[in-house]
């Protein structure tokens, strides 16, 4: 591998996480259309639909991940998740202690995002955690 990709800037990963979520805001709409109606509205008050969402939602990123480093979000603003050396692909495990570790830096009121701002290489929390970047795909 030749040179080392650029990291991405923080206003771009943000964008990115807003772009996925737009889009994944329409796959839990489908997704619960098609479910309440198989299994009726009062399944809608369920923690299984709850479940049901979640998992479709961690599912979107993970297996984006895992399969390209590239949501559609990540892809339209041309970032690329990667293992730490900015080349290679990430594992299934990775991705899930990502996608964990990012809702726990939301949680932290952003924080977890923040620190990218601090950070000598410009890793957020859930790239430490779980030996991830994010890099500049164009």
């Amino acid at each position: 591998m030749s040179e080392t990709p650029r990291r991405a800037s923080l206003w771009r990963l943000v964008a990115a996480l807003f772009y996925d979520l737009i889009l994944l805001f329409a796959v839990w709409f489908f997704a619960a259309l098609v479910i309440l109606i198989l299994l009726g509205a009062e399944f809608g008050h369920t923690h299984a639909f709850q479940l049901y969402l979640y998992a479709i939602g961690m599912l979107y990123f993970t297996w984006f991940w895992t399969h390209g480093g590239q949501t559609l979000g990540l892809r339209t603003w041309r970032l690329r998740v990667t293992g730490r050396d900015g080349h290679s692909g990430i594992t299934w495990k990775q991705a899930l202690v990502r996608a964990v570790a990012a809702q726990l830096s939301w949680l932290a009121l952003g924080l977890g995002y923040l620190w990218a701002l601090w950070d000598r290489e410009g890793l957020t929390w859930h790239d430490r955690l779980s030996g991830t970047r994010v890099v500049r795909a164009d």
